[in-house]
């Protein structure tokens, strides 16, 4: 039986969902601007960017869809040294106007992996939404996100579709994880 999550394990509230809510709404509206008498094409990568793309498709009032990718990292001899496909689209995106949804931009290694690997279909535009940005981190330079929910700092979130060991996604909020207790 899995256990249930204990309050005591989880660090503070770092966003509120009112504060993300909030912040989603105003990323909706400018997409929906940008986007104004066309018909994009919202891809997100499994998992943790589903919760963000449910709510920004929410908040997007122009037609649209959605489609989903999941890549993993994969391990070297010594550590994550690259990236693999393990979902593909189930759509062309040839020619269409293709806003990548993304839960954290850090490094910017799979981000630029996926851009690449999208921009061989060949769309008519290709943008990035991120909830969270770190670009302090990027080891990739001039790697454009076009909308940016929060730069955030380099903490371990759990929340909001972040999880840890695949707990916590559910929780509204985003908080900050406690590594008192051996976490992550």
């Amino acid at each position: 039986m899995p256990r249930l999550i204990r309050p005591d394990e989880l660090g503070e509230v770092y966003l509120s969902a009112e504060e993300i809510k909030a912040r989603v709404a105003e990323l909706g509206a400018e997409i929906a601007r940008d986007y104004e008498g066309r018909e994009p094409i919202l891809v997100s990568s499994l998992k943790t960017s589903v919760f963000f793309l449910a709510d920004l498709s929410r908040a997007v009032p122009i037609a649209h869809a959605i489609d989903f990718i999941a890549l993993a990292g994969y391990m070297g001899r010594t550590k994550q040294s690259g990236v693999r496909l393990i979902k593909d689209l189930d759509v062309s995106i040839t020619g269409r106007d293709v806003l990548l949804v993304e839960d954290v931009v850090d490094t910017g290694l799979t981000l630029n992996y996926l851009r690449k690997l999208l921009e061989l279909r060949e769309p008519k535009s290709l943008r990035v939404a991120a909830l969270l940005d770190r670009p302090y981190r990027r080891l990739v330079d001039g790697l454009p996100v076009d909308y940016v929910g929060f730069t955030v700092p380099d903490e371990f979130f759990v929340g909001y579709g972040f999880d840890v060991a695949e707990r916590y996604r559910n929780l509204p909020d985003l908080h900050v994880l406690r590594t008192s207790r051996g976490n992550p």
